[in-house]
């Protein structure tokens, strides 16, 4: 029987001592049909979350992720950990959540309030002016923080931090920490407008210990500055 159609069956698969034989008689158009069928059954086989790409994240979220992936970058082998890091955005009012938490494998930010130090705010207006690493400054200092151990304290459960930069190299000396604090709550800006201020540490709201501890302890990256 003379076949009408131009193009034939061309592979069949046979089974032979557990290995596959392909028995191939290849045409042009055929060939074209096959590439076509699997790229369409690789396009299938990928999950929908692959074609994710940065243009999906937010240009604000983008930024930080890359600032935190470049101080990653610089600080290299001092980092215990690299999957999340904390970045500190003093440029920002303390009435505004500006510590944020990059998950550098989802690509994902969470943000949260944090108080800056007395030292740095004499006006008391919510707005840091200086940085400073110097002992009995009382303000806070920018730069590379390493997370380590922790411990209770007056406000519960803290984190200490390394400084692993000159501006902030004096951190364990000044006990600078990250703790919960109540003037930190959202409550002070419903009242004040603005955050209470620390004696140099990273004050974050009550009840946010355990969540600073899951997600940024264990000698990952606390980084602070006017970003």
């Amino acid at each position: 029987m003379r076949m009408t159609v131009a193009v034939s069956i061309v592979a069949k698969m046979q089974y032979f001592c557990g290995e596959w034989t392909e028995l191939m008689v290849e045409s042009c158009h055929r060939r074209s049909l096959l590439k076509a069928s699997f790229a369409a059954a690789a396009t299938a086989a990928i999950p929908a979350c692959a074609f994710a790409t940065a243009t999906t994240v937010p240009p604000e979220q983008r930024k930080l992720i890359a600032r935190a992936q470049q101080e990653i970058s610089r600080l290299g082998g001092k980092l215990w950990r690299t999957d999340k890091v904390g970045l500190v955005d003093f440029n920002l009012p303390s009435h505004e959540p500006r510590l944020f938490i990059a998950d550098m494998l989802q690509g994902s930010v969470r943000s949260y309030l944090v108080a800056h130090g007395r030292g740095s705010d004499r006006e008391h207006d919510g707005w840091l002016k200086n940085f400073s690493g110097q002992p009995g400054s009382l303000a806070t200092s920018r730069g590379a923080y390493l997370t380590m151990d922790w411990y209770h304290g007056r406000y519960g459960a803290s984190m200490r931090l390394g400084g692993l930069d000159a501006d902030n190299h004096t951190a364990l000396e000044r006990a600078i920490v990250i703790h919960e604090a109540w003037y930190s709550n959202p409550d002070m800006i419903e009242k004040w407008g603005k955050l209470g201020r620390s004696e140099g540490c990273f004050a974050v709201s009550e009840g946010l210990n355990k969540e600073m501890l899951y997600h940024l302890g264990g000698g990952r990256l606390l980084f602070a500055d006017k970003l």
